[in-house]
């Protein structure tokens, strides 16, 4: 029986990535023999996915060589390595009938429990690839070329090239080492390359762009979703803007949501147009000190959700 590797629901190039790094090096771990030190598990890691890349991820994996992982959407009777999640609504399908092997992950701890102890890896910094460059250091696994620049390609997405809050020293110092290793002499323009990549929205459906990268909250009881696009340019989504807006007040309909947030993140100007479609608008004032402004409010500055956006809003929630 093999375990799977699985990051979260609307993948990003980290979920998707660590998937195929953590592949890698429980295997090579595995081969050593080392691994029955820690663990009782002698089972081989394939890499998984819960949905279809981004453009920015499927330029990577195009770039660097890397076949797509396979689709998994349940995991019902499956051994996992859950990466980039620990929460139950980000996680696959019957996560209650699977066997969890192991969670490494950069997020707060999420609400999933396991009957028995499990390997369990969780460090504040910005991104699962940095865990894994510290993993793959104490292991003593060599990193080759090509999964060099897939993490560092996963540091340099979540980072938003080290611009965002959730940035550590250590992702900083782990991006320069792994840059060396895949013989990339440019981060930022290598950095430039994915984000262009990713600021693709033509011929994509407002719902296709708001589910891109978005993920389900429980917020005192109120089930709350909140997407994000990021782009070089906010003018890229002068067209669509209105139409993205009408698409949330179906999601929000139809999923029984008593709020729905988009993140129109502007990676040059670094800041961040909140668009909402709430019961209450005065949770987004009590979150940030700011009123609607018809449908949205901008937000300087304000580029991660995962620190500068879902704490707020727990706590303005928390207060309603």
């Amino acid at each position: 029986m093999s375990i799977y590797v699985v990051g979260h629901k609307n993948p990003d190039t980290d979920s998707i990535g660590s998937a195929i790094v953590v592949a890698y090096l429980w295997n090579k771990w595995r081969e050593t023999g080392k691994m029955k030190d820690v663990m009782n598990v002698d089972e081989e890691a394939i890499p998984a996915r819960q949905g279809d890349p981004n453009p920015e991820t499927e330029f990577v994996l195009n770039k660097l060589g890397f076949e797509l992982p396979e689709l998994l959407t349940d995991g019902a009777g499956k051994k996992l390595i859950l990466v980039d999640h620990s929460e139950k609504s980000q996680t696959v399908d019957n996560i209650d009938q699977a066997e969890i092997v192991a969670i490494i992950d950069h997020h707060k701890i999420g609400d999933i429990t396991t009957p028995n102890p499990i390997l369990f890896i969780n460090l504040p910094v910005g991104c699962t690839m940095t865990v894994l460059k510290i993993l793959f250091d104490v292991t003593g696994v060599e990193i080759p070329p090509n999964i060099a620049g897939l993490m560092l390609a996963g540091i340099l997405s979540d980072t938003v090239a080290f611009k965002s809050v959730t940035t550590t020293e250590k992702c900083k110092k782990v991006a320069e080492e792994l840059a060396k290793i895949a013989g990339i002499d440019d981060m930022m323009a290598f950095a430039m390359e994915m984000f262009k990549a990713k600021s693709d929205v033509a011929g994509k459906s407002p719902r296709d762009l708001l589910f891109r990268d978005y993920k389900d909250f429980d917020m005192s009881g109120k089930k709350v979703g909140i997407g994000q696009i990021e782009v070089v340019d906010l003018s890229l989504l002068d067209e669509i803007k209105d139409a993205l807006y009408e698409e949330m007040k179906k999601v929000k309909e139809e999923g029984g949501y008593h709020s729905i947030f988009l993140m129109l993140t502007d990676i040059m100007k670094e800041g961040t147009e909140l668009l909402c479609v709430t019961d209450d608008p005065e949770v987004v004032e009590k979150a940030f000190g700011k009123k609607l402004e018809g449908k949205s409010v901008w937000l300087d500055g304000v580029m991660s959700r995962k620190k500068q956006v879902v704490p707020p809003f727990e706590k303005a929630f928390a207060s309603l």
